[in-house]
């Protein structure tokens, strides 16, 4: 027999942003690991909880796993940094798997959004398969809607302008501007407000943060006149909740 590993997009914070996939696929597990990062907060923890709780009647063995602290904020050589996480990682999830996941068992990862943006469980997953020679363990991706797209819905504008192209990056490719001849960018894990610190003529700024929550928050309009009270909205929130999640489409005009 074999085992068989389920990652599940949850959508960016609504209990209600599964798709029936997705809800067929958390009926069907039988052993949940989640992952604890260092800075998740009881919030978080209670968000996956109340997306069982809305879909499952039945109760679900949970195993927990502890991520290791994230160097790479500090660490001289990003990459080297990174690979090293991911190896810590793989060790422990390869242990909690064999030992959690009986044969014949599914098991499952719920991943924020989509499993296959920005989130690193489905590579490490898949060196799980592969130390298998993918004959014990299977895995299975089922998708989720993104902070993209919940950004663009909650704004009402389109993620991309008719014949053009979209950038989606990570905020610490953006300390230089827009890059040049991308005129409609999605940036995801910005901690710092690096928008604050570009050159914002032309620019327009959808922004969004704690999508689909009840703390859901949303500003738009030229950068240069919005950028202030973004940053004055971000900082009031980390203050009050302790972490922040946010998201924003930055739009040349014309």
């Amino acid at each position: 027999m074999s085992r068989e590993l389920l990652l599940v997009g949850i959508g960016a914070g609504d209990p209600d942003w599964l798709t029936l996939e997705a809800v067929k696929a958390i009926q069907r597990l039988d052993v949940l690991f989640v992952v604890l990062k260092e800075e998740d907060l009881d919030d978080l923890v209670e968000a996956r909880r109340a997306v069982v709780e809305r879909h499952r009647t039945e109760p679900l063995r949970t195993v927990e796993l502890r991520d290791a602290q994230r160097p790479w904020r500090s660490a001289p050589d990003y990459n080297a940094a990174v690979s090293a996480w991911r190896k810590q990682r793989l060790e422990q999830w390869s242990a909690a798997v064999a030992a959690e996941l009986a044969d014949g068992q599914v098991g499952g990862f719920l991943c924020w959004g989509d499993p296959s943006l920005y989130e690193s469980t489905l590579a490490i997953v898949d060196e799980l398969v592969a130390a298998s020679d993918g004959t014990t363990l299977t895995r299975r991706v089922i998708p989720g809607i993104s902070a993209v797209h919940a950004l663009t819905a909650r704004h009402g504008v389109p993620l991309n302008r008719q014949g053009r192209a979209v950038q989606i990056m990570p905020a610490r490719l953006l300390s230089g501007g827009l890059p040049a001849g991308v005129d409609d960018a999605v940036v995801m894990l910005d901690s710092r407000g690096l928008f604050a610190t570009i050159d914002p003529a032309g620019i327009d700024i959808y922004w969004g943060a704690y999508l689909g929550t009840p703390d859901e928050t949303l500003i738009r309009g030229p950068l240069a006149e919005v950028r202030g009270e973004i940053l004055r909205v971000r900082d009031e929130a980390v203050a009050r909740k302790g972490w922040i999640f946010d998201t924003y489409l930055l739009r040349r005009r014309g």
